[in-house]
């Protein structure tokens, strides 16, 4: 768990005030010695057994602390079940007068197991306990990380993951880094009973680790894994593992845990250059004053200037951090005095498994930062680019990577890969249960990003009537990226959708701006077009344009209507003329190039010379509109009256189109006088002409100041 197998090969002594007893038996001075060893696996049986021989001969504490080591031993060999419902018998005992750090860790068990309520009840106890000197153990973060879990779910990553099920065994797969420029190889630490050694880890059980690869074919799929060297120069009887190679894929960088009976050693950092398939130049470097210190967890910026690594050290913040290393060129070796990677990126807690994203994010496993549970895995942004001895390489704004690639278990050791096509993918271990694996066990985890995809319909429709669909108009499009291409509408006035080409490449694609016009005869030229753009978008987004095209005709208002005799625009329960004004307003200032005239009608009633006054009114009351409540240039509007000269045409109830002269209307007067009234008034009614599509501000003709002049009283 703490220790993760590589950076915490230490010494975990705890010796109790039950070793002083001198009337301790034999068998539990035994299981003491063995456990304070931190040879946990070996220990467990003897812990156990003492534990039973015990019964009722022995004393509460003792059987409390007993219960307590075996499910320390279970902790450390990440069976957090079983070390749950041994902390639970201590806890029974009364232990916790004796080690009140029990609740802590009965608290991390549950946290584990997704039992938040009850990890916080145990962190409580804890925190009640608590001795004031000891800062050893942040249960506040823990109550808050707890706390928080449910915030960290809903906040999901877009990420989406997969056990590498054909890859992982039983044991212990884990730390997986990329082997080769295509990412189609991986190097990770295994401990599976496929090694050929027949040692095992006194800490877990397991056979001591060695360095792997695992190769992938096209499609991502396991093929095959097998040992890195068969000449037992990396692999060793020692634990090696957390290798990573340089960028330029020459020299190997992995640590290197030694056991050794009766002796306290840390881990270390080796190297190694390969020679075609064989290893050379196999060396520790030197980044330690002590044997007891651990260094380990390797990481190589792409330059191969800086080397950041955990360790236990003194000096730190706190639990293990992340320290670097400079590399000195004219003298071709690594500085031997490491730096803290500070506050920013180290605290309280543990901070290990560095690797350096392809997007030049430092990636790290933490339990310090807030996070979901148990070891986290964070990300901080590259700031600047240099990177030398004076001024290093620097990393800020720590930010979680969220569930699912962050989970209750623990979740380290992240690598990415970005690949053109497929876009970002990569590696990373967790301890979660899967339904075929039921224990807390490292596993290897494959993450991919779907790639934001986008996709591209276009409408084309007659300005001012969206219902109008214009078919055969071409569209043309071109990206600020370079591309470009066109497409003709169909019967519905639409383009085919652009998503995905016949060679799998997309239409539209992401960080790119896109302009777009319309176009077909006896329509002006869409001189404005639309715009649309890619650029900082992250998610999947189908994009729908509009574009209107202005015909070379006549346009009919969307009812704008007079009150009988008036000039006054109609605003009641049946009609809202300004509203049908705002159409021409629209019209107008989206279409600022063009130039128009208003043709205001009336109905057959009254005489012609005064229809004729009549309908100038009307023209002039929609230019004063425009110009006085609108803001429109007066110089782009002409009113022009028709007087009643040209009726408007209507379809009847058969279908058959009928012009609405003063004959034809004046037949329903006596049998059906609403439709009398209602053909009256379509007449009265006002037509749009577009004059020009090439209106230029500058040289533009005053207007004419009669406009705004209306003729009162009518002539009659």
């Amino acid at each position: 768990m703490k220790h993760l197998l590589f950076i915490a090969l230490l010494n975990f002594a705890f010796i109790s005030s039950i070793d002083a007893q001198t009337n301790t038996p034999k068998y539990l001075n035994e299981a003491n010695k063995s456990f304070n060893s931190g040879r946990y696996f070996e220990a467990l049986p003897k812990l156990q057994s003492a534990y039973t021989k015990l019964g009722n001969k022995g004393t509460i504490t003792q059987k409390g602390d007993m219960a307590y080591k075996v499910a320390e031993c279970y902790r450390h060999m990440e069976q957090f079940d079983k070390a749950k419902d041994w902390y639970a018998n201590s806890i029974e005992l009364k232990y916790y007068d004796v080690q009140p750090l029990l609740y802590f860790w009965q608290g991390e068990m549950q946290r584990m197991m997704g039992k938040f309520d009850d990890a916080i009840k145990s962190y409580k106890e804890y925190k009640k306990r608590k001795p004031a000197n000891d800062f050893s153990h942040d249960v506040e973060s823990a109550i808050k990380s707890v706390e928080m879990y449910k915030d960290f779910e809903i906040a999901e990553s877009k990420f989406i993951i997969k056990n590498e099920s054909k890859l992982n065994k039983v044991q212990f797969d884990m730390a997986p880094t990329f082997n080769d420029k295509k990412g189609m190889s991986i190097l990770y630490g295994t401990s599976r009973e496929d090694l050929t050694t027949t040692t095992r880890d006194p800490i877990t059980g397991e056979k001591f680790m060695d360095i792997w690869t695992a190769d992938f074919d096209l499609k991502r799929n396991f093929i095959s894994a097998k040992s890195i060297d068969n000449n037992n120069l990396i692999n060793t009887g020692d634990n090696e593992g957390t290798a990573v190679m340089d960028k330029k894929g020459k020299t190997l960088y992995f640590t290197r845990c030694p056991t050794k009976a009766k002796q306290n050693l840390g881990c270390d950092i080796w190297k190694a250059d390969k020679n075609g398939e064989d290893w050379e130049n196999v060396m520790k470097i030197t980044l330690k004053t002590s044997d007891t210190i651990s260094v380990g967890h390797p990481c190589i910026t792409e330059d191969g200037m800086m080397l950041i690594f955990a360790s236990d050290m003194a000096g730190g913040k706190g639990g293990r951090d992340l320290w670097y290393v400079m590399y000195d060129k004219k003298n071709k070796v690594w500085d031997s005095i490491p730096k803290n990677m500070g506050a920013e990126i180290n605290t309280t807690g543990n901070e290990l498994f560095p690797s350096i994203g392809a997007n030049n994010r430092l990636y790290f496993a933490s339990d310090g930062h807030p996070g979901i549970g148990g070891l986290d895995i964070f990300y901080a942004t590259r700031v600047g680019e240099e990177n030398t001895k004076e001024n290093p390489a620097k990393w800020s704004l720590v930010t979680n990577m969220q569930y699912p690639i962050n989970s209750i278990a623990n979740d380290y050791a992240m690598a990415d890969f970005l690949d053109e096509k497929t876009g970002l993918r990569g590696y990373f271990t967790s301890e979660r249960q899967t339904n075929t694996n039921k224990v807390y066990s490292p596993d290897i985890w494959s993450f991919s990003i779907p790639p934001v995809v986008f996709d591209l319909r276009v409408v084309v429709f007659e300005a001012g009537k969206k219902s109008k669909r214009i078919m055969d108009a071409k569209v043309e499009v071109v990206g600020s990226d370079g591309s470009a291409w066109e497409g003709i509408t169909d019967k519905k006035g639409s383009t085919i959708k652009w998503d995905k080409k016949a060679d799998g490449a997309r239409w539209i694609n992401g960080e790119v701006s896109y302009t777009l016009k319309a176009s077909k005869d006896d329509y002006f030229e869409d001189v404005k077009g639309a715009k649309f753009t890619t650029v900082g978008l992250d998610k999947n987004q189908s994009f729908l344009l509009e574009l209107p095209l202005l015909p070379k005709y006549h346009l009919r208002t969307p009812e704008i209507r007079y009150y009988l005799d008036k000039w006054t625009f109609v605003d009641d329960a049946t009609i809202t003329s300004t509203d049908s004004l705002k159409f021409l307003d629209s019209l107008l200032t989206n279409f600022d190039f063009i130039t128009i005239d208003l043709y205001s009608h009336t109905d057959a009633r009254d005489t012609e010379k005064h229809n004729q006054a009549l309908s100038e009114n009307r023209a002039k009351a929609v230019y004063v509109y425009l110009v006085d409540q609108k803001g429109i240039d007066p110089r782009r509007i002409r009113p022009v009256g028709k007087g009643e000269s040209e009726p408007a045409k209507w379809v009847d109830e058969n279908g058959v189109e009928q012009t609405l002269t003063e004959t034809y209307i004046n037949q329903f007067k006596a049998t059906d006088p609403a439709k009398f009234e209602r053909l009256h008034q379509m007449n009265r009614r006002t037509d749009v002409k577009i004059t020009s599509e090439k209106y230029d501000p500058k040289t533009a003709a005053p207007a004419d100041p009669n406009y705004k002049k209306f003729i009162d009283p009518l002539p009659r």
